[in-house]
Order: C-alpha cells, then sequence, then structure tokens
C-alpha cells in the first residue's frame, strides 16, 4: 500500500489550498479514504474521510470549509481546502485501512500565516 499526498504550502488566512492523494497497492474503490492532519505538539486528527460509495463525514471545526472527494478511476483522494485559519496548520496525510493495518502515506505540510 502506497500514499502519497502532495499539494500543501504556505497560505494567508483566509486562502485556499487543494491536496491530492495518490494511491496504489490496494482495491481503491473498496476503501474508505481519509484525511489526517497533525498540529505541533498535538496528537493526529482525522479531519474528513469518504466512503467506496462517496458519503461524507467531516470534522465540525473544518465544516462548510474542506471538501474530500475521490477519484475512483484515478486511485486519488482529493481535500479542498478554503477559508484556511492558522489553527488549520500542521501535517496533513491521507489514510486508508487495508488488511486490518491503518496506512498513513508520506504527509504535506500546510503552513497558514501571514
Amino acid at each position: 500500500v502506497q500514499l502519497q499526498a502532495s499539494g500543501g504550502g504556505l497560505v494567508q488566512p483566509g486562502g485556499s489550498l487543494s491536496l491530492s492523494c495518490a494511491t496504489s497497492g490496494f482495491a481503491f474503490r473498496l476503501n474508505v479514504m481519509g484525511w489526517y492532519r497533525q498540529a505541533p505538539g498535538k496528537q493526529r486528527e482525522l479531519v474528513a474521510n469518504i466512503g467506496n460509495a462517496g458519503a461524507t463525514w467531516s470534522v465540525d471545526s473544518v465544516k462548510g470549509r474542506f471538501t474530500i472527494s475521490r477519484d475512483n478511476a484515478k486511485s486519488m483522494v482529493y481535500l479542498q481546502m478554503n477559508s484556511l485559519k492558522p489553527e488549520d496548520t500542521g501535517v496533513y496525510y491521507c489514510n486508508t485501512f487495508h488488511n486490518d493495518q491503518d496506512y498513513f502515506g508520506r504527509g504535506t505540510q500546510v503552513t497558514v500565516s501571514s
């Protein structure tokens, strides 16, 4: 299983970023996919996930600002982040659960600062 997140960067408060995650090594279309983030000094937290049929969930702090989506044909999962706040700063990881194990790929840094 390989998960590679990309698209992070430095953005001012109120700005937007679009994260992508390329995946391989498992039956993508069958799996729930998620985005986690880890802020400095804090535990990793689930930000949003999307089921194999497209049902989504997101944590209250990002509702109305972040949108998770997937492209089963490309085995890709995305996170569109709008109206970014300094508290959104952290390393973002995509995630899946496969063969009784959680997988987190290499993350991408998101920094929201003026």
